[in-house]
């Protein structure tokens, strides 16, 4: 065999190699729910930035990585509980582990290890308010919403949001060691955004959820019921974005975009309310509004609490 040969050989295995190892880390990856994360993470420094005091440059990444650390664990942990449902919902079917491409007892190992590095490492970084706020944020999404809620009841997204709003108090507490109206206010903010957000996914995920016996609010009470679900929550959520400014926490930039969002969502929730219907729930017309009002959720969230901070820097600024 020539040298040449064996040389080529050798460049195909370690590209095999290198190639194999690519997609085991983006399957670990995938594990932490990376779309999440990065939405947590923003609430999450958004309460950091907003906190009275200073706790320096590292202190401040570390409790970020924290918060990035603990959202991923607790999605570990929800993959590998969820492992049954996620093998019969086409959306879900690919993950890492109903896919078998990371075994059920490493995933779990994987889920408990980062959470409990994250909840150690805030606390050694901040302070013990952070790290019980962020071990309690923990437990709550996986136990008491993925394990208990989940399949239990059509109001687990209502109740289950909590976990996801705990972000802007734990920054909040990073800082300052306590808690204040704010911090308390933009937990509202989640909690409340929530269940229209999530419900505007079921009802065009609905046939996924039933195949999996989940009993998210369409497939229980019917798309209908849903629909005015959605609708109910946006007046409530656009009043309590405004509690900040009535507060006088806040200053005009953030008012103006507050309410300008909160109308947009109100008008995506009227469109997903008037979407024709049949005899059996299912649109007519699609699900087109039901997915501009889900996109447009994520965009509101996002918006709103840049404005926060865009607000406080020019508060900042013209002090």
């Amino acid at each position: 065999m020539s040298a040449s040969v064996t040389q080529a050989r050798r460049e195909t295995r370690l590209r095999f190699s290198v190639a194999e190892a690519g997609t085991q880390a983006r399957d670990w990856i995938a594990l932490l729910k990376p779309r999440v994360i990065s939405l947590v993470v923003f609430t999450g420094a958004t309460g950091l930035f907003l906190a009275p005091g200073h706790i320096g440059i590292w202190r401040s990444a570390i409790a970020i990585l924290c918060i990035c650390l603990a959202s991923g664990a607790a999605g570990a942990i929800n993959m590998w509980y969820d492992r049954d449902i996620d093998a019969v919902m086409r959306r879900t079917i690919t993950r890492p582990v109903p896919a078998g491409r990371i075994p059920e007892d490493e995933a779990l190992a994987y889920g408990v290890g980062l959470s409990a590095l994250s909840v150690a490492l805030m606390w050694l970084a901040t302070n013990t308010l952070a790290a019980g706020i962020l071990a309690f944020s923990i437990f709550f999404y996986a136990v008491i919403y993925t394990m208990w809620l989940k399949r239990s009841t059509p109001q687990n997204i209502v109740i289950g949001g909590a976990a996801g709003a705990f972000p802007p108090m734990i920054g909040w507490a990073a800082v300052t060691g306590s808690m204040s109206v704010l911090p308390v206010v933009l937990f509202l903010i989640v909690f409340l955004w929530t269940p229209p957000h999530f419900w505007s996914l079921s009802l065009y995920a609905c046939k996924d959820y039933g195949r999996a016996g989940i009993p998210m609010l369409p497939v229980v009470r019917g798309a209908r019921h849903t629909r005015r679900q959605i609708f109910a929550y946006t007046p409530v959520l656009l009043a309590v974005s405004l509690v900040p400014s009535l507060l006088h926490e806040c200053g005009a930039l953030y008012t103006v975009a507050a309410v300008v969002l909160g109308l947009g969502f109100m008008a995506c929730a009227v469109a997903v309310l008037r979407e024709a219907q049949t005899q059996d729930g299912v649109s007519l017309n699609g699900d087109k509004a039901a997915r501009r009002s889900f996109r447009f959720s994520l965009l509101y969230l996002s918006l709103l609490f840049m404005a926060l901070i865009a607000d406080h820097l020019v508060t900042l600024w013209l002090a």
